[in-house]
């Protein structure tokens, strides 16, 4: 084998997967990252005393790649599932939802609306070949299923709350895949159950930190690159404040918006591919509660006076004390709340807890904390699979792949890691052996 010194630009579980499978390879690893902790948007901080991610994270039963690695890493037995349950707030009232029971009895559709809702999820648990679907609009697949009153009542707050202008134009593909993992991820018709990590990712990310290091790979924080050299068209370094490090490729698992800047010798029609690919930032509202919000593990908002497309209540699935609930805002950077403050956004969140649940008091709030993330949600309009660009550049030994390369499942570890190994083989594909 040639043995190749590789840099991978990103520490999240994308870029510790794809340092993993070099090493198995026997090639020489560096990680670059710029945070300061290991993990991306899987990474934890201390809440006031409680280590907890920065973004929610859960496991389904289908998450088969990440099974395979918590077995390789001897992490099985930190794999714990709940019984979970799942609400619905629409116009001022918290229904029971997830079950074919709390269907029936919700009243705000018809029981043809409510058959045709149970039978689009039904098929859409079926469906094995997601190419057909890439090129058909969302909104339009779930109106021509379940009807226009159906989509107004259960869908289109939440496709406006997060994707604002982009919710006519995103991929019937994407949503259905969502639907899809959640549909399978039961012990039956009526029981919902989801998984955690005992521990939470931190233990995960701990375990491949350490078979990186322990394989010679090196993790270097607060090491954000500068430029990619290429000479002959070809990768022949990294620039890190001024100093040049050879090294024979570079991957980078970083928002791939960063790239033409990281590598601006890239050709520009490459790079005009690159800048079509849009995203939605988050910032994501987390408080600690004295007492539980509700049962739920999570709960879609439909409400004209509540302005995010639902909650989750962590604590809910891994059973922690205290309560802990997450508040997204996805939008656009365009969007005035983007420009305001994480305490303007932290109050919003906690003057809507009363109308979740009219027996929340202000006083229930022990900490309050929001982070940002500017590429949270890549924008999949109908034709994605086309949009996006090769894993592999114009630019020889230099690689690339983000959370827009999940595409059509949803951002996951479990889809870190199942991206992670096809841009590990792609480089390593390209290499002498």
């Amino acid at each position: 084998m040639n043995k190749q010194r590789i840099a991978v630009l990103g520490a999240g579980p994308m870029g510790l997967m794809v340092a993993m499978e070099l090493l198995k390879q026997g090639h020489d690893v560096d990680i670059y990252e710029r945070d300061d902790r290991i993990g991306g948007m899987s990474a934890s901080f201390n809440f006031e005393g409680l280590e907890i991610e920065r973004y929610y994270h859960f496991i389904c039963k289908t998450d088969f790649p990440l099974f395979q690695l918590l077995d390789e890493l001897e992490l099985s037995d930190r794999l714990r599932w709940t019984d979970t349950k799942m609400g619905f707030f629409y116009n001022g009232k918290l229904y029971k939802w997830g079950t074919p029971m709390a269907l029936l009895t919700f009243d705000g559709l018809s029981l043809i609306s409510k058959f045709r809702y149970g039978l689009h999820a039904m098929f859409t648990k079926s469906i094995k070949d997601w190419r057909p679907y890439d090129r058909m609009n969302a909104t339009t697949w779930l109106r021509r299923w379940i009807g226009e009153r159906a989509y107004n009542v259960l869908w289109k707050s939440l496709f406006e709350l997060k994707l604002f202008e982009y919710s006519e134009n995103i991929s019937a593909a994407w949503i259905g895949t969502r639907i899809k993992r959640v549909a399978l991820s039961r012990r039956s018709l009526m029981q919902e159950t989801m998984g955690y990590l005992e521990g939470g990712s931190a233990v995960l990310l701990e375990k491949m930190e350490q078979f990186i290091v322990k394989n010679g790979g090196r993790i270097h924080l607060r090491s954000g690159i500068d430029r990619v050299e290429v000479r002959d068209g070809k990768v022949s370094g990294i620039v890190i404040n001024d100093e040049t490090i050879s090294c024979n490729s570079v991957i980078s698992t970083a928002p791939i918006q960063y790239v033409p800047r990281l590598v601006p010798t890239l050709p520009a029609d490459f790079v005009e591919r690159i800048e079509t690919i849009k995203n939605i930032p988050v910032a994501c509202v987390i408080l600690k509660l004295k007492q539980p919000l509700s049962e739920n593990f999570w709960m879609n908002i439909n409400d004209p006076s509540i302005e995010i497309p639902g909650v989750i209540e962590y604590s809910n699935l891994n059973k922690m004390s205290p309560s802990i609930v997450y508040a997204p805002f996805y939008m656009p950077k365009t969007h005035p709340k983007w420009s305001e403050s994480n305490e303007t956004l932290i109050e919003e969140v906690i003057g809507y807890l009363h109308k979740l649940n009219p027996a929340f008091r202000p006083d229930w709030v022990l900490a309050k904390h929001c982070h940002r993330y500017e590429f949270a949600q890549t924008i999949c309009p109908p034709g994605f699979y086309d949009m996006l660009p090769s894993m592999k550049t114009p630019v020889d030994g230099f690689f690339m792949a983000d959370t827009g390369y999940y595409y059509p499942e949803d951002r996951s570890i479990n889809e870190s890691i199942e991206v992670a190994k096809a841009l590990a083989t792609a480089a390593i594909g390209t290499q002498a052996l």
